[in-house]
C-alpha cells in the first residue's frame, strides 16, 4: 500500500478545490512553507492561476479555494496572505498519524510498486585490466553505488555493470610484455592444442609493472607498437593461447578490483567488459550501414553527426579506423546494443567523468540514428574531479597517481588518529576497533564525495573529512551510535517506546524533518544526485541533537510522555540509519 505524505494529501484536497472553480487541479500543489513561523505548508496556485489562466485577483481566488476546505478536520489553521498565498497548519494528531505510518514501513514509504517493471542499468565502474584502481575511480564507484541503492529502494529493477576496460591494444602490449619475460610459456606456441594451465603465470603486481613499460615503449618504438597491434588482432580473432593468457590477465585483475570495491562497500551485478560487447560490433555496423548512417571517409568508417541543415554538429563518430581497428565509441555502441536490444533496458545511466561529455554526445547521437532513444533513455550523469589543495587532480606526495587501496589505508590511519583524539574505542577488542576504524574511514571518503553535487569538483582534505564534528560521515556514525546508546540504556532501565504524542516545538520540528524524507528521495532520483540525501540525513542528525538537548528522556517523570519520546528517538534512528545505508555507508552499534 502506498502511503501518502501530508503534502500529497493536501495537494489532492486543494487540487479538488481548484477544480471546483474550473481551474486545473495541479494548481493545488503544496510545499513546506518557506516561513515555518507562519505556516507548516503553503500553496501558491492562486497566483499562478492569475498569471497563466487569467483567473482574476489571486487573493479572491485563494479565499474561494480555501472555503472548500472548511470540513477538513486535520487543519488547525488555514489563511490567505497577500498577494494570494494559502497558508496551512496541520494538527499534531495528523502529523502523528502520517509519521507513524511511514515509520512502520521498512522503506519509509518511498517504494513505488509501479516502478518494478522499469529496468535501469547503471554503468559505474570503468576500471581497467592490469591496473589497480586509483583515486580517479573513487567517484564513479561511490556515486554509482548510492544511485543503485536509492533506485532499488524506490522500486526500480536495477542492474549495475562494472564495464571493465579489457579488450583494447593494451592487451596486446601485455601479451608481448609477458612473451619477453617468459618466452617459453605454452601460450605462445601456436601449434599447441592441449589444455592451458589453470594457474596464472603473472600476478597483478607483474601486470602493473609490465603495462607502463610496454605502453611507453610502443610510443617510441614502431616495431614494438606493431607487435602489440598484431597480438591484439590475433587475440580478438580468437587465437587460443592468447585467449587463455588474456583470461588470466582478467582474473587476477578482477580479484584485486573486487577487494577494493568490497572495501568501499560497492556492489556490481555484472562483471562484464568491453570484450563482452565485441560480438555485437558487426551487428551495430550493419544496422548503421543499412540506414545509410555509416560512410567511408579516407579509408575509415565513420558516422557523421549532422543537424537538420546537414551541417556537422560535432566531430563524427569513428567506427573503424583505416587499418580496420574498432574504436572505443564503437565498443560503447555495441554495449548499448546489448543493453537495449537484448536486455531491454528502459534507462541506462553512465556515471562517468565529465571530461567524457563529448564522447557520450557522439555515442548517443549515433544511438539516436538507430532509433534506440524511442524505447530507452540513456544519459551521461557525469561528475567533476577530485582535486588536491593546489586545485589540480589529486596525486600522491611524490606526484604519482594515488592508488585507491592506498587511499583507503590512509583514510583508515586518519580515522584511528581521530578515534584516539576523541577517546573512542579504548575498551574495544582489536577486531572491533579495526572494524570501527575501517567504517569511519569509508564513511569519511564516501560522505565527503557524495555531499557535493556530483557535477562539481571538490578539494580532497582527509583530515577535515575525518572529523567527528561538522558535515562529515564520521559525525553521522557518531550520532547514530549515540542514539543506539540512548535506546540501550532505556531498555536496560526497563523502558520502552509507546504511542507518539507530539507536544513541543522541538518534537514537531523533528517530525517535519522525518516527513521530508520521501520528497528528498524523489528529488535525488529525478536529479540523479545523492547530495540531496546527504543534506537531509545531516540536517536530521542536527535536528535530533537539538531535540535531545531540550528533552531529558531517561529522566522524564511522565511515563506516557517518556514512551512517546522514546518512540520518536526510535523513528529518528530508523530513518537516519536507512538514509545512511542508501548512501552506501555502514553504521556502527557503538563507538
Amino acid at each position: 500500500m502506498t502511503i501518502q505524505t501530508i503534502e500529497q494529501q493536501l495537494s489532492a484536497l486543494l487540487g479538488d478545490a481548484f477544480a471546483k472553480h474550473d481551474l486545473p487541479a495541479e494548481l493545488g500543489q503544496v510545499q513546506r512553507s518557506q516561513r515555518p513561523d507562519l505556516a507548516d505548508y503553503q500553496c501558491n496556485g492562486a497566483m499562478i492561476a492569475a498569471k497563466k489562466y487569467r483567473a482574476g485577483n489571486p487573493f479572491a481566488t485563494a479565499e474561494k479555494v480555501l472555503a472548500e476546505l472548511q470540513d477538513c478536520d486535520w487543519l488547525s489553521e488555514a489563511s490567505v496572505v497577500k498577494p494570494g498565498f494559502i497558508n496551512l497548519r496541520v494538527t499534531a494528531g495528523k502529523l502523528t498519524e502520517v509519521v507513524s505510518q511511514l515509520a512502520a514501513d521498512d522503506g519509509w514509504g518511498i517504494r513505488d510498486d509501479n516502478l518494478a517493471e522499469t529496468k535501469i542499468i547503471i554503468d559505474s565502474g570503468g576500471a581497467n585490466v592490469a591496473k589497480s584502481m586509483h583515486v580517479g575511480h573513487l567517484r564513479t564507484a561511490i556515486i554509482g553505488e548510492a544511485l543503485r541503492r536509492i533506485l532499488l529502494a524506490k522500486g526500480y529493477e536495477v542492474i549495475t555493470d562494472v564495464h571493465l576496460g579489457d579488450w583494447g591494444t593494451q592487451m596486446g602490449m601485455l601479451i608481448e610484455g609477458v612473451r619477453k619475460r617468459q618466452p617459453d610459456l605454452v601460450y605462445f606456441d601456436a601449434d599447441y592444442s592441449g589444455d592451458y594451465p589453470s594457474e596464472s603465470p603473472v600476478t597483478i603486481s607483474d601486470l602493473e609493472e609490465i603495462y607502463p613499460l610496454e605502453s611507453g615503449l610502443c610510443k617510441t618504438d614502431a616495431e614494438a607498437a606493431e607487435k602489440a597491434r598484431q597480438a591484439t588482432f590475433e587475440l580478438q580473432s580468437g587465437r587460443a593461447g592468447y585467449r587463455a593468457l588474456w583470461r588470466h590477465f582478467v582474473d587476477v585483475s578482477v580479484a584485486t578490483l573486487k577487494r577494493d570495491y568490497a572495501a568501499l562497500n560497492v556492489h556490481f551485478d555484472w562483471w562484464k567488459g568491453e570484450s563482452d560487447a565485441d560480438q555485437y560490433i558487426d551487428n551495430v555496423i550493419e544496422l548503421l550501414s543499412e540506414k545509410g548512417c555509416a560512410v567511408k571517409d579516407q579509408g575509415a568508417l565513420i558516422v557523421p553527426i549532422l543537424d537538420d541543415e546537414g551541417e556537422a554538429k560535432m566531430p563524427p563518430l569513428i567506427l573503424r579506423k583505416s587499418d580496420g581497428a574498432v574504436m572505443y565509441g564503437t565498443t560503447d555502441l555495441a554495449t548499448l546494443y546489448e543493453r537495449i536490444v537484448l536486455e531491454k533496458a528502459d534507462e541506462i545511466l553512465y556515471v562517468v567523468d565529465g571530461r567524457q561529455q563529448q564522447h557520450f554526445r557522439q555515442v548517443f547521437a549515433a544511438s539516436d540514428l538507430l532509433g534506440w532513444n524511442e524505447t530507452t533513455r540513456y544519459e551521461h550523469d557525469y561528475f567533476g574531479t577530485v582535486n588536491g589543495r593546489d586545485g589540480k587532480p589529486f596525486k600522491t606526495r611524490t606526484g604519482g597517481v594515488m592508488k585507491l587501496n592506498d587511499l583507503i589505508e590512509m583514510a583508515k590511519d586518519e580515522a584511528k588518529k581521530k578515534l584516539a583524539q576523541s577517546q573512542f574505542g579504548d575498551d574495544f577488542s582489536d577486531e572491533e576497533y579495526e572494524t570501527i576504524a575501517h567504517r569511519v574511514a569509508v564513511s569519511a571518503l564516501k560522505f565527503a564525495d557524495l555531499r557535493n553535487h556530483r557535477i562539481k569538483d571538490y578539494v580532497f582534505d582527509l583530515e577535515k573529512f575525518s572529523e567527528f564534528e561538522g558535515k562529515t560521515g564520521p559525525y553521522l556514525l557518531m550520532q547514530i551510535a549515540r542514539i543506539k546508546s540512548i535506546l540501550r540504556k532505556a531498555e536496560e532501565a526497563g523502558l520502552s517506546a509507546g504511542a507518539l504524542q507530539i507536544s513541543s516545538d522541538a518534537e514537531k520540528n523533528l517530525v517535519f524533518k522525518l516527513l521530508d524524507f520521501k520528497h528528498v528521495i524523489n528529488v535525488s532520483v529525478d536529479k540523479r544526485a545523492p547530495h540531496f540525501l546527504c543534506e537531509h540525513v545531516y540536517q536530521l542528525a542536527q535536528a535530533f541533537s537539538s531535540f535531545y538537548q531540550q528533552q531529558h528522556i531517561l529522566r522524564e517523570p511522565d511515563a506516557a510522555k517518556q514512551a512517546s519520546l522514546l518512540a520518536l528517538v526510535a523513528m529518528c534512528l530508523s530513518q537516519l540509519e536507512y538514509g545512511v545505508n542508501l548512501l552506501g555507508i555502514e553504521t556502527l552499534e557503538r563507538m
